[in-house]
């Protein structure tokens, strides 16, 4: 998969050096992944919430941190729409993009 805006975890990064180990290796794996739907996701990160057949948020140091993502399936593209605590996501417009 191509992930794109790797900006909003690069400043994520900055914010909370605690998470860089494991959002790097979340990255590394999306971009090594070749998944074909969110079945497949869910497979791999069976804690990651499938909103709709689109949007998974991805949870990421035991539930402390949360990345929100687009993805594309026939493109191959992972789109981070938001990264952010626990906090944060409770504030997020989760389920935006279910008519797109």
């Amino acid at each position: 998969m191509t992930l794109h805006n790797k900006e909003e975890l690069a400043s994520f990064k900055r914010k909370h050096p605690d998470a860089v180990g494991q959002i790097n290796a979340w990255e590394a794996e999306v971009e090594a992944a070749d998944w074909q739907s969110s079945h497949r996701v869910k497979e791999r990160y069976s804690h990651a919430s499938i909103i709709n057949r689109r949007e998974i948020v991805f949870n990421i140091s035991g539930n402390k941190y949360r990345i929100w993502v687009l993805i594309s399936y026939l493109n191959r593209i992972v789109k981070v729409i938001k990264a952010g605590t626990h906090r944060e996501y409770d504030k997020w417009d989760i389920g935006k993009y279910s008519h797109e």
